[in-house]
């Protein structure tokens, strides 16, 4: 059985296709580059698969059953702007994340943390953009989810903190969990991409594995897409 299945889904707002007739199925243990311009639909997307929007047609299905708050307890999601109290600390945030999900694993947030060079005692208030992605991914690694979906986890830290973020989401998921990746910055993930989802004006317009795009293209998805996508 699919972990994920999108069928036939349509969402529009006051006139305008956001999504079209989107339909793909997610696999578990798989990690799925969602990659698309900016207004494609992606984000629109992730807030229908999270049950923040409702499909205007189609259906969305979790393990086989309507999305819903069977699924919410088993996908962990990292939105793009950040949902932090910024007048709390990293401690204090630790145990809201403790006491709101049953699944959260403390131990491996604070590991986490000692790995990303955060402190404990930080207040948000005075922690950098980069700081704050770093802290959310932390909260968002130490749930034991079925599904992880990140939207643009990279955008706020350097290049040199790139890859050791990617290294810490691939080796921090929970085994047998799938992992839903939206970014801009293909060149960067692509090396940890077991399938891409393209996404262009609200449809699917490619759904492959990453090796076998690859193969048959000659070249790395990132130059796919550029070629797919050039303006």
């Amino acid at each position: 059985m699919a972990l994920l299945e999108c069928k036939n889904v349509t969402k529009c707002f006051e006139g305008f296709f956001a999504l079209q007739d989107v339909s793909f199925q997610l696999e578990p243990g798989r990690i799925v580059g969602l990659l698309g311009k900016n207004g494609a639909g992606k984000t629109t997307l992730i807030k229908l698969i999270n049950d923040l929007l409702t499909p205007s047609a189609g259906e969305l299905l979790f393990e086989g059953k309507p999305i819903g708050v069977n699924s919410k307890a088993h996908i962990s999601y990292l939105p793009e702007r950040t949902y932090l109290d910024r007048s709390m600390t990293v401690e204090k945030t630790l145990r809201l994340f403790r006491d709101f999900y049953s699944d959260f694993n403390e131990e491996k947030a604070r590991a986490l943390l000692a790995d990303l060079d955060l402190s404990a005692g930080a207040n948000l208030s005075k922690m950098s953009k980069g700081m704050l992605e770093k802290l959310q991914l932390t909260l968002v690694l130490s749930r034991d989810a079925k599904l992880y979906i990140l939207d643009e986890p990279l955008g706020g830290v350097d290049p040199a903190t790139r890859d050791h973020i990617l290294d810490t989401i691939l080796n921090n998921f929970c085994e047998g969990a799938s992992v839903l990746l939206s970014t801009h910055l293909i060149a960067d993930i692509e090396r940890v991409l077991d399938d891409v989802l393209f996404i262009d004006k609200g449809k699917v317009v490619l759904s492959e594995a990453a090796d076998a795009l690859r193969d048959r293209e000659g070249c790395s998805v990132d130059q796919v897409f550029r070629r797919m996508f050039r303006c």
